[in-house]
């Protein structure tokens, strides 16, 4: 296989920085694009300094003139509060940020992996959720800016497959957390643990039976480079994501035990289009890729909680700056 040049495009964010870290530890050269707009340069610091590292302030939704062997399209922000801030813009991050680098790709007749999202089953009516399960999605609802973005680009990745002979991988991303998460992006884990951290009042909404199943960032950076590294026939989608199915009060009871914290569990009435349950089937991921998730949620809790834990002691006014 040999070293490579690969493109990452929102290498600033808490996924994106993992996987340049990795793809570097492998001995490649690595191109990091982020607009910041989610994505945080305090990920990427310590990279600066490495030769094979090359970071570019550049927005997905303009094309991208640059030469490399992969792409791994990570570009778009990915929680709700993020996402619904600027819904536009999140459409066309999705929809022409997948064509700029598709045709950056079919320029180069490099390999390139879309990450796509759980969010494309909508409020799923089968569970666990497999492959070839079309969705139960709003398409005009609060979250179809990202719902429909990600389905739209899966459309377009399957296309420049089909009519480009490109080769493409998609995978589905299921619920991920860990170091590096954004202390403001709305999702339960970072929610939960900054207020259990102030031991404030953890947020449930509705009864906190909802489900849902958490993938450490570790195992999921891990399934994206083997899903790169498979034969052209494989193009997916593919789930990516932990089986394990947990619901939002055992999370919180959980990271109530692990931080200590004095706080109390208060209840809300439930958002719009949440779906009730979000459980991926990985059989696909285990046979075509012999990948598995294997960090204990307990665990990933432990050192996601340490990182807070340590961000709100560098720099509490960004930890707990009110959105």
């Amino acid at each position: 296989m040999g070293n490579k040049r690969i493109l990452v495009t929102g290498g600033g964010g808490f996924l994106g920085s993992r996987l340049c870290e990795k793809l570097l530890e492998l001995g490649h050269e690595v191109i990091c694009v982020d607009n910041f707009y989610t994505g945080a340069k305090r990920n990427i610091y310590h990279l600066l300094d490495d030769p094979r590292f090359e970071l570019i302030r550049h927005d997905v939704t303009f094309p991208l003139y640059v030469e490399c062997d992969e792409i791994y399209n990570l570009a778009c922000p990915a929680s709700p509060i993020h996402y619904q801030r600027d819904p536009v813009q999140t459409v066309k991050t999705c929809v022409h940020g997948a064509i700029n680098m598709l045709g950056l790709a079919k320029r180069l007749n490099a390999r390139i992996l879309q990450a796509s999202t759980s969010e494309v089953y909508g409020d799923p009516r089968i569970h666990p959720q497999v492959e070839e399960y079309w969705g139960n999605v709003n398409p005009i609802g609060p979250r179809s800016c990202y719902d429909e973005g990600k389905r739209c680009a899966e459309t377009l990745f399957a296309c420049y497959r089909m009519q480009c002979k490109l080769q493409v991988k998609v995978v589905r991303i299921f619920n991920t957390y860990g170091p590096r998460m954004h202390p403001h992006d709305g999702r339960v884990v970072s929610n939960f643990i900054l207020q259990a951290l102030r031991n404030a009042d953890l947020t449930i909404y509705g009864d906190g039976s909802q489900t849902r199943s958490f993938c450490y960032r570790d195992d999921l950076i891990d399934g994206l480079i083997r899903m790169m590294a498979t034969p052209d026939g494989v193009t997916g989608p593919l789930n990516l994501g932990n089986p394990e199915e947990f619901t939002i009060l055992q999370l919180a009871e959980t990271i109530i035990e692990l931080t200590g914290s004095g706080s109390k569990i208060v209840r809300k009435p439930l958002p719009a289009d949440d779906p009730r349950q979000r459980r991926p089937d990985i059989s696909r991921a285990e046979r075509l890729l012999d990948w598995h998730p294997t960090t204990p949620l307990r665990q990933g809790l432990e050192a996601t909680i340490a990182y807070f834990r340590q961000l709100l002691r560098e720099d509490p006014g960004f930890c707990l700056q009110e959105e």
